[in-house]
């Protein structure tokens, strides 16, 4: 069956000059989370654990941790079915206090076949310098479930990973001292020229004097010190809350795997002769010049007429007049289900002609 996932974000222009709060468009420079990493054992597993011939370092973690806990396993031989080494990993957000909880994630990293129902050890969470910033322990929840007989195995989602919500508990306060901030720098998400100039002035509306200055197209800078305020969080909560109407490039987003099209409102196509298979496609702009009647009241106008037709015969090349929407293109494609890759195919090509008037990412 023919099938074609076709998102066209095409809002008119109202929509698309909607304000948005700077704090959706901007990160705060320093302001930011850090990456934790652990290596920790999962028991209570119900036989799916790893298999200690095939994964060694299991019984080496799972026999240091008995040695801590006052038990001597040197020179015994035990092969449990019920424990799995794993990796934990978690982010430490910005200003996270000790004793705060913090979310985890668990991935096996031998031969396990599923987590579910297991149970981590206390494991230590590391940062990238060594230290230890926090402790995770609890029970897992695994993201999917494994069922297996002697013949056949199914398996859905993923078992071998799962999470523990809150499972994390802060050892360790990352030093910053954001109130002694004078100068701080807001990094746009979305590099563009116009929306940092438009940051720029709708701040220095806001408090009435200069304090931010665009440093380029991905960065303005602000000088808390002219801001007035009683600290650098005051001044940022006042910021984030500014309306700012960002600009956007002309894009196009396909993903081959699942047939997804994004695209743009901006979004053009040029002149360009169009054939794929047995397809030809043919798009054409006929404006209509309107006059009132003699004498009478009235101006003239320009109506737009667009014809679009899909021949199926592949007699030749179909020419794209220029101006084309390229939602008129995919409009008239989806309509007659054209398969995913084939769209995503003469998308390319328009593309590579030189004709398609937007950054194409393909993932």
């Amino acid at each position: 069956m023919r099938w074609l996932l076709c998102l066209l974000l095409l809002f008119p222009a109202m929509a698309a000059a909607e304000a948005i709060r700077i704090k959706d468009l901007v990160e705060v420079d320093g302001v930011r989370g850090n990456d934790l990493v652990g290596y920790g054992l999962v028991v209570g597993l119900n036989g799916t654990g790893d298999g200690i011939r095939n994964a060694p370092y299991t019984e080496e973690i799972m026999s240091n941790l008995l040695e801590r806990l006052g038990v001597n396993v040197t020179g015994e031989d035990y092969r449990p079915k019920n424990v799995a080494a794993v990796f934990v990993t978690a982010t430490l957000p910005p200003f996270a206090r000790a004793g705060s909880r913090i979310d985890v994630t668990v991935s096996a990293i031998g031969d396990a076949k599923s987590l579910l129902g297991g149970t981590l050890v206390m494991t230590p969470l590391n940062g990238a310098d060594g230290e230890i910033y926090a402790v995770a322990q609890g029970t897992i929840i695994a993201g999917g479930v494994a069922a297996e007989g002697d013949a056949s195995r199914v398996v859905q989602g993923v078992p071998t990973a799962g999470t523990l919500p809150a499972g994390g508990r802060v050892e360790r306060e990352v030093g910053f001292d954001f109130s002694t901030v004078s100068m701080l720098r807001l990094a746009l998400k979305s590099a563009d020229f116009t929306t940092a100039a438009r940051i720029e002035a709708a701040i220095n509306a806001e408090f009435g004097s200069r304090v931010a200055t665009m440093l380029d197209a991905g960065t303005v800078a602000l000088d808390l010190g002219q801001a007035g305020m009683r600290s650098p969080a005051h001044a940022i909560s006042r910021i984030e809350g500014i309306l700012v109407q960002p600009e956007t490039r002309a894009r196009v987003v396909v993903d081959q795997r699942s047939g997804t099209i994004v695209m743009g409102a901006d979004v053009r196509i040029s002149r360009v002769a169009v054939a794929q298979g047995n397809l030809t496609l043919r798009v054409e702009e006929s404006p209509v010049v309107v006059q009132p009647n003699p004498f009478a009241p009235g101006e003239t106008v320009v109506v737009p007429r667009t014809s679009a037709s899909i021949a199926e015969d592949g007699t030749g090349l179909a020419e794209v007049a220029g101006g084309t929407s390229l939602s008129e293109v995919v409009a008239g494609l989806n309509a007659l289900g054209v398969p995913p890759h084939d769209m995503i195919d003469i998308l390319k090509s328009i593309h590579a002609a030189g004709a398609l008037h937007a950054e194409f990412v393909v993932q």
